[in-house]
């Protein structure tokens, strides 16, 4: 884990080639926090899922891929991959 990565609502990562694609979605309430998991995308076409997390996990794994939470607000989120 030696990438940070800071997302505020609505920004896309890229997990790593041949894996998909996050977007933090904020925070539904005080203690949970959620990422919008993008399968596929192509032209207008794709599909995505919500993945809700307790506020306090600071490690969760997503396609494969371990992230390392720092820190999250309302706004952003900072991790590590």
């Amino acid at each position: 884990m030696n990438s940070s990565v800071v997302l505020s609502v609505g920004d896309k990562y890229h997990l790593r080639l041949g894996k998909d694609r996050i977007v933090y979605a904020g925070m539904p309430n005080e203690n949970v926090f959620s990422f919008v998991q993008m399968k596929w995308e192509f032209l207008y076409r794709g599909y995505s899922w919500n993945l809700y997390f307790p506020k306090n996990q600071s490690t969760i794994r997503i396609d494969g891929v371990n992230i390392l939470v720092d820190s999250i607000t309302p706004e952003e989120i900072r991790f590590r991959v």
